[in-house]
């Protein structure tokens, strides 16, 4: 893949200056394409998914056609979503930091109007917004588009889908015919190309085009996070899988500065690659990389091409690729040589669904899991100090280290287990502070499909919203009671609530997830049927990793799964009646752990 920087396409120098401080070192492939057509003052048909630069892609040409000085408006952007025209609008903000006098105002649905249209009558020379809202303005004359001279339409096939076909039309028919119209769009139906025919003069197609990829055997899992807890979940998946070398991978420039920063302040022995780093302290990173003394090493994904180092234990995706290939690139670092690998993947937001497309795109399978809790990370803190204990043990000679400590217990007051459990405290060390959850389920990204699909009229492209004015109001909180999302079991009377306040999502997740929710489910187990499946605790599985596949594989709600019972060489499952067929033919195939499962009725 070839890399080709802002400066090599002509950026004006305020806006590079804004592109170098946001960390960017390297155009994606829809803007290297796209940026020299639209400064030609081409129309252009973008054809790219969610997540691949596409703001930048449109939003760096308009900057640098817009005239500070003249105060009217002169650029107009469409987009399906509140969300997505208030994201466009903080990212062309920022590409314009430099630019003094540009102003750029997002209006949309479920925002007092008034409160825009004061911004509006200041003088604003782009706008954002949603059709519905558009409309609003333009009947009311609070938008005049006299002076417009690009109109761009961001997700065009999501704005068809929600219904805004006769509203994209009636907006383009409002507008000066002597201006530059540019539309991206992810998938290119009849509808959107009617526009294009209608609405374009002799569009230029940019497409990005997908070559097929192989991906490694990595075992992949992904966790829905926020921002600021992606640190110290990234350090409690180091605790517990303890990999003798990872690669973390961040989008920008200052994010792997930051997490080296966090990391090293937290006692990892980490350290950054980058693309302004000179050879010779590249150089010297990789040799403390391949000599173990650094552990971590976090990288952009510029920076990580050309490095090969064999004994890659574990890929964090700190930050989600711009780009399908570079989540290939990422995992395909670990796995090597016959090895196995495990890659981690944190999305924030909506970034669950650019990890669907990257499932999809690549041909994979991505697991959800659950946040790991401390009790968690202790278990298995214990298990390997024990199993290095049980090594020693076996292999040395402690006939004198067991004379002193008898010795040691005939004078004082306490007990062999007393003297065990404090050598076992000192040896685990100080725990982390808890973190609260996120309130969010992880979902199987194959169920975002099944369930949780593009919207309609009435609600957001996701379902994530409820229904309003303008088609893109907020619903009655993130995962509300049913009206973008049919009341799907993720919401307030979901996991989140069923915690009691014991830590875990899952319930109070002790050595059998007992207190919480399975122990209530065992009091009124009538309609279910309990399921044999031939793992246990002899091939190092947990119940979680039971009730990530079942949930995972099948489409049914992990809530809804009943006791589950775990043995040293086989494990029984409670799962409703009427699902017992489902889960069964779900599981028939899968693995959990890389280990093939049977699984069928219990008798």
């Amino acid at each position: 893949m070839e890399t080709i920087r802002f400066e090599d396409l002509e950026v004006d120098s305020r806006i590079l200056r804004a592109v170098t401080e946001m960390g960017f070192e390297a155009a994606t492939p829809i803007q290297a394409q796209a940026i020299p057509v639209q400064m030609e003052g081409r129309d252009i048909v973008g054809q790219a998914q969610t997540g691949t630069g596409k703001t930048a892609a449109f939003g760096i040409p308009l900057l640098q056609k817009v005239d500070p000085k003249e105060k009217n408006l002169q650029a107009m952007i469409l987009c399906p979503t509140r969300e997505l025209a208030i994201q466009v609008a903080e990212e062309l903000r920022r590409l314009a930091k430099y630019m003094h006098g540009v102003k750029v105002v997002p209006v949309y649905g479920g925002q007092d109007i008034t409160r825009q249209i004061r911004s509006l009558k200041d003088g604003v020379q782009i706008v954002v917004g949603t059709p519905g809202r558009v409309m609003d303005h333009m009947r009311r004359k609070t938008i005049r588009c006299d002076h417009i001279h690009t109109a761009i339409l961001d997700e065009a096939d999501e704005m068809l889908d929600m219904g805004f076909l006769e509203d994209m039309e009636t907006i383009l028919g409002e507008l000066p015919e002597e201006r530059q119209t540019l539309m991206f769009s992810a998938t290119m139906p009849m509808e959107i190309q009617r526009i294009a025919a209608n609405f374009q003069k002799d569009p230029v197609l940019v497409k990005v085009v997908k070559k097929e990829l192989t991906v490694p055997e990595v075992t992949q899992y992904y966790y829905e996070v926020r921002r600021d807890t992606k640190v110290e979940v990234m350090c409690r998946l180091l605790d517990m899988y303890s990999p003798k070398l990872s690669m973390a991978f961040c989008n920008t420039k200052k994010q792997v500065e930051d997490l080296v920063g966090e990391l090293q302040g937290r006692g990892y022995f980490a350290d950054g690659l980058h693309g302004d780093m000179k050879q010779l302290q590249r150089d010297q990173v990789m040799n403390r990389f391949r000599t173990g003394k650094t552990e971590v090493l976090v990288a952009t994904d510029v920076a990580a091409r050309g490095i090969d180092v064999g004994n890659v234990e574990a890929v964090f995706n700190y930050d989600i690729p711009q780009d399908d290939e570079y989540y290939v690139h990422r995992i395909g670092r670990t796995a090597r040589a016959g090895h196995a690998g495990i890659a981690f993947s944190f999305a924030v937001g909506r970034e669950v669904y650019k990890l669907r497309d990257i499932q999809r795109y690549c041909k994979t399978k991505i697991i959800p899991q659950p946040i790991p809790s401390l009790n968690d990370i202790t278990a298995i803190k214990v298990d390997k100090i024990m199993e290095q204990a049980e090594e020693l043990i076996r292999d040395t000679d402690l006939s004198e280290m067991i004379g002193m400590v008898e010795r040691k217990l005939l004078e004082g007051e306490y007990t062999s287990m007393d003297v065990a459990a404090a050598l076992l405290k000192m040896s685990m060390g100080e725990e982390n502070e808890d973190i609260s959850d996120s309130g969010v389920l992880p979902r199987s990204l194959d169920d975002l499909d099944r369930r949780g699909g593009r919207g309609d009229r009435s609600g957001d492209r996701y379902g994530r919203y409820g229904r309003g004015d303008d088609r893109s109001r907020y619903g009655d909180g993130r995962y509300g009671e049913g009206h973008g999302r049919n009341g799907r079991d993720y919401g307030h009377d979901g996991w989140d609530d069923r915690r009691d306040g014991r830590g875990s999502r899952y319930g109070s997740r002790g050595d059998s997830y007992g207190e919480g929710r399975y122990e209530r489910r065992r009091e009124g187990a009538d309609g279910m049927v309990r399921l044999f499946i031939n793992i246990g605790k002899d091939q190092n599985v947990k119940p979680g990793d039971i009730l990530g596949a079942i949930a995972g594989e099948s489409g049914i709600s992990g809530r809804v799964v009943g006791s589950i019972d775990m043995f040293d060489a086989y494990t029984f499952v409670d799962v409703p009646q009427e699902s017992a067929r489902l889960v069964m033919k779900a599981m028939k195939n899968a693995k959990i752990k890389g280990k093939s499962v049977r699984m069928e009725v219990a008798h």
